[in-house]
C-alpha cells in the first residue's frame, strides 16, 4: 500500500484515532473569515486582504519571512489577481487567526507557495470583482463595462473615467464575496513568472526591518538563562551573590530550564551569567558516545522490528536471483541549525494579557505555550511575528517561547530573552544521526531489479504532538485529555507507520525497479532532535544517490546513463536530467576536475545537481555546482535562483563541515570557530536553471539542500576511487 503522509496529515489523522472529542472542524472554524477590529469601510474579502478608503492595500502574510521570500511570493500572487503593481501592496506578518490555521498556522515543508497559490489568488480576484461591481453601481453600468487598469484603478469603458480602489473600498465592503471568481489565465500573467523586487529588502538594507532581537519596549529588561552544560543534567545548587553584584543585574532566580539572570541590557546579563557558580547532577547523557549510538542503531536494524513503508514485489527472491548484488552502509551525524539570528523572544505580561514578539514558524503554537504557562485564554495572548534571521526548522519548536514566558512570570517588566551562540549550538533540537543499510540487485544487463533500504531515524513527534493537539483542541478541553490524545496518536503512528519524517526521500525515490522494500526503524537518542532543513531528505538522499552511483559502477555504466535507464518512464525526471547534463557539460570537466551527479524529488519539485570537484592530498575543493529544478510555476524566478543557491551552500557546508562532536554527552563545540560555516573563498560557482512549467508551484526553500552531499561524494569517488559513506566527507 502506497500512502502519502505529511506532518499535517499525520497530526490531523490522529484526531480521529485519539478520541477524546477532538474534532478537527472545531479547531479549524473559519466561520469568522475576517480579521476582527477592522473598520466597516475597509474592503476585506477575508483575513488576508484589507483595502482602506485611503488606498492602502494590506496583505496579511500568514507564513514566517525568514529569508525565503514568502512575502515576495504572496505579494506577486495578490498583485496578479487584484490588478495592482506589487509595490502598491503592504505585506505584514499576520496575527494568529482561524482563517490561517489549516489546521495550524505553521511555516514548514516548503509549503507556503504550494498551499497558498490558490487562496491568495482567489482573495485578490474576489476583491477585484467586488470593486468592479461597486464601480458599476456608482456609474450605473454593468460590471462587464468596468475594467481594471493594472495599477489600482477601475476604468469605465464607456467614457474612460477612472476611480481609485480606495474610493470604492467602503462601497465594495458591503457587497457579497464571490466564492469562485475567475482567475487570470497563465497566458495573461503580468507578474507571476517575472522577477519583481522583494518588498522586505529596502528595510533590511537600511536597518529599519524589525527582527526579533530588534524589538524594544519601554522599561524592557534583558534575560539570559544558564542552562545545564549537558542535556538531562539537573541543578543541585547555585551561588548567585557574584551575579547579583554585577552592575545592571536586577534579578537572579531559578526556572525549570536553569537559572535566569535579568538585567538592564545584554552585557550585564551576560556578565551575570558568567558569574554564576552552579553544580549539576549528571543525567542520562553522561554515558552517551557516538560509537555506542551507532552500535545501538545497528542492533535496531538487526532486530527486524522496522515498519515497511514500501514493499513491492519479492525483494528477497530478486536478490537471490540477481546477477550482481552489492551492499553498503551509510551514516550521517548530528547537526545543529545555527541560524544567523539566535533564538529570542520578547514578552510583556500583565494580570490579564500576554504579548509576545518573536520570530516563530508557528505563532499559534507560541500562543498555546503562553496559555499553558500563564493560564490565560487564547484571546488574552497576542503573538506578533517578526522577521527571522534564518530558521531551517529550529523556530518551529517553542522551547525559547516557554522560557521567555516563564521568566516574565517572575519579573515586573517586559523582558527580552536572548540566546547566545553557545546556547544555540549546545541546546539545539538537532538533526539526528542516522544509519542506512542498502542492498541492490542487478540483472545480467545491468538493470536495477531489486532495492532494499533499511534505515534508523528518530521519532520527531515527541516534541510536536502534545503542543499541536493542545492547539487544535477547543480551549475547554483539558491538557490531560490533549496529552493523552497526543500520546495515543504517537503510539498509533509508530505502530502502523514508524517515524513518519524518515519517509522523505526514502519511499518516493523515482527509479524503476520491480522489487522494492523500504523499512523504517526508530531509535531516539537522549539528545533532543528536531526538524532540520529538508527533514528526512537531508540524510536519505545522501544514502540513496550515493548508492545509485555504487550500482552504476557495479554495472560498468556511466552514472548519468545508469540513472537515465532507471528513469525511462519518468518524463519529468528525464527533462531535468537532460537539461542538467547539458548545462553542466557532463563528461567534459576541466583537467584535474571530476564530476558527480544526484537527482531526486523534494516537496513536489524534481531537482538534479552536478558537482565539479578536485582533490589534492586530503583537500576537497568544490569548484562548480550546476543545478536544474522543475518546481512547477516559478512565481518569482529570481527568488527561486536565490533559494537554490542558499540551499546548496547550506547543504555543502553540512557535507564538508557539519558534525556535532560529543564526549561523555557534552557538546564539544561552542561557536563558529569550532563549528565552522562555509567561507566565501570555499564557495563554488553555482549555476541554477529552472525548467519552464505551467504546473502549480512546488516547494523550493528546502529543495536544493539534500542533493549536494551525494553529488560531491560521487565526484570524490570519480576523482579518487574512494567511496565516502559517512558525512561530513573527509579523506583522512
Amino acid at each position: 500500500m502506497r500512502m502519502e503522509l505529511t506532518r499535517r496529515t499525520v497530526i490531523a489523522g490522529g484526531l480521529g484515532l485519539a478520541g477524546a472529542g477532538l474534532v478537527l472542524s472545531l479547531a479549524d472554524d473559519n466561520s469568522a473569515a475576517r480579521l476582527p477590529g477592522v473598520p466597516t469601510d475597509v474592503l476585506q474579502p477575508n483575513a488576508y486582504l484589507q483595502i482602506t478608503p485611503a488606498g492602502q492595500i494590506i496583505l496579511q502574510v500568514d507564513k514566517l519571512e525568514m529569508g525565503q521570500g514568502v512575502m515576495t511570493g504572496f505579494v506577486t500572487l495578490l498583485a496578479e489577481e487584484l490588478g495592482v503593481r506589487p509595490d502598491q501592496i503592504q505585506p505584514r506578518h499576520a496575527p494568529v487567526h482561524p482563517h490561517f490555521q489549516t489546521p495550524m498556522q505553521v511555516t514548514a515543508e516548503s509549503a507556503s507557495m504550494r498551499y497558498r497559490w490558490e487562496p491568495i489568488r482567489l482573495t485578490g480576484a474576489a476583491a477585484r470583482e467586488m470593486l468592479r461591481e461597486a464601480a458599476a453601481l456608482r456609474w450605473g453600468i454593468s460590471a462587464a463595462q468596468v475594467s481594471v487598469s493594472g495599477d489600482g484603478e477601475l476604468i469605465n469603458l464607456n467614457n474612460e473615467k477612472r476611480l481609485a480602489y480606495g474610493e470604492l473600498a467602503a462601497a465594495a465592503a458591503v457587497l457579497p464575496v464571490p466564492e469562485q471568481p475567475a482567475l487570470t489565465a497563465p497566458a495573461d500573467f503580468r507578474w507571476i513568472g517575472r522577477t519583481t523586487p522583494r518588498p522586505d529588502i529596502p528595510d533590511k538594507v537600511t536597518g529599519d526591518a524589525i527582527f526579533g532581537t530588534d524589538v524594544r519596549l519601554p522599561g524592557m529588561l534583558t534575560a539570559m538563562l544558564l542552562r545545564p552544560p549537558r542535556f538531562g543534567d539537573s541543578l543541585i545548587k547555585v551561588a548567585t551573590d557574584a551575579a547579583v553584584a554585577v552592575p545592571g543585574v536586577r534579578q537572579v532566580f531559578q526556572v525549570s530550564g536553569g537559572v535566569a539572570v535579568v538585567a538592564e541590557g545584554f552585557w550585564p546579563a551576560r556578565q551575570g551569567i558568567q558569574k554564576l557558580q552552579a553544580e549539576w547532577q549528571p543525567g542520562p547523557m553522561a554515558e552517551f558516545s557516538m560509537a555506542g549510538f551507532y552500535e545501538a542503531q545497528r542492533k535496531e536494524l538487526e532486530s527486524g522490528s522496522g515498519k515497511q513503508a514500501r514493499d513491492e514485489g519479492d525483494v528477497e527472491a530478486a536478490i537471490a536471483t540477481s546477477a550482481q548484488v552489492i551492499e553498503a552502509e551509510y551514516t550521517t551525524p548530528f547537526l545543529s541549525h545555527m541560524p544567523m539570528e539566535t533564538m529570542n523572544a520578547t514578552v510583556r505580561l500583565t494580570a490579564d494579557r500576554c504579548e509576545i514578539w518573536a520570530p516563530v514558524q508557528a505563532p499559534d503554537l507560541a500562543r498555546q505555550a503562553a496559555c499553558d504557562l500563564t493560564g490565560l485564554t487564547r484571546a488574552q495572548v497576542q503573538v506578533n511575528t517578526t522577521f527571522a534571521g534564518g530558521s531551517f526548522g529550529r523556530r518551529a519548536l517553542m522551547d525559547f517561547i516557554s522560557e521567555a514566558v516563564a521568566i516574565a512570570l517572575q519579573v515586573d517588566a517586559p523582558i527580552q530573552l536572548i540566546w547566545t551562540r553557545e546556547d544555540e549550538l549546545r541546546h539545539d533540537f538537532y538533526r539526528s544521526a542516522t544509519l542506512h543499510r542498502l542492498q541492490g540487485g542487478l540483472d545480467a544487463d545491468g538493470s536495477l531489479v531489486a532495492w532494499d533500504h533499511a534505515l534508523v531515524g528518530p521519532d520527531l513527534s515527541e516534541h510536536i504532538l502534545s503542543k499541536a493537539f493542545a492547539n487544535l483542541a477547543p480551549e475547554w478541553v483539558s491538557r490531560a485529555v490533549t496529552n493523552g490524545a497526543a500520546n495515543t496518536m504517537r503510539r498509533a503512528q509508530m505502530a502502523f507507520f514508524g517515524p513518519f519524517q524518515t519517509r522523505d526521500g526514502s519511499v518516493s525515490w523515482p527509479y524503476r525497479a520491480i522489487n522494492v522494500r523500504v523499512s523504517l526503524h526508530t531509535l531516539n537518542p537522549a539528545l533532543p532532535v528536531g526538524i532540520w532543513r529538508s527533514v528526512g531528505n537531508s540524510y536519505n538522499v545522501f544514502a540513496v544517490e550515493s548508492f545509485m552511483d555504487e550500482l552504476a559502477e557495479q554495472a560498468g555504466a556511466d552514472p548519468a546513463a545508469f540513472r537515465r535507464r532507471q528513469l525511462a518512464d519518468r518524463p519529468r525526471y528525464l527533462a531535468v536530467l537532460d537539461r542538467l547534463l547539458r548545462e553542466s557539460g557532463w563528461g567534459a570537466a576541466a583537467s584535474g576536475r571530476h564530476q558527480g551527479i544526484a537527482i531526486h524529488d523534494c516537496f513536489d519539485s524534481v531537482i538534479g545537481q552536478v558537482a565539479e570537484v578536485s582533490v589534492r592530498g586530503d583537500r576537497i575543493t568544490v569548484h562548480r555546482v550546476s543545478c536544474v529544478v522543475d518546481c512547477g510555476t516559478a512565481i518569482n524566478p529570481d527568488n527561486v535562483h536565490a533559494q537554490l543557491q542558499g540551499a546548496i551552500i547550506f547543504g555543502l557546508n553540512a557535507a564538508l563541515n557539519g558534525e556535532l562532536k560529543l564526549a561523555e554527552g557534552f557538546v564539544q563545540q561552542s561557536n563558529f570557530h569550532d563549528y565552522p560555516m562555509l567561507r566565501l573563498a570555499d564557495t563554488p560557482v553555482i549555476d541554477t536553471y529552472i525548467i519552464d512549467s505551467a504546473a502549480p508551484p512546488a516547494g523550493i526553500g528546502e529543495t536544493g539542500t539534500p542533493g549536494i552531499a551525494p553529488a560531491v561524494a560521487n565526484a570524490i569517488f570519480a576523482a579518487t576511487g574512494r567511496r565516502l559513506r559517512h558525512l561530513p566527507l573527509r579523506l583522512t
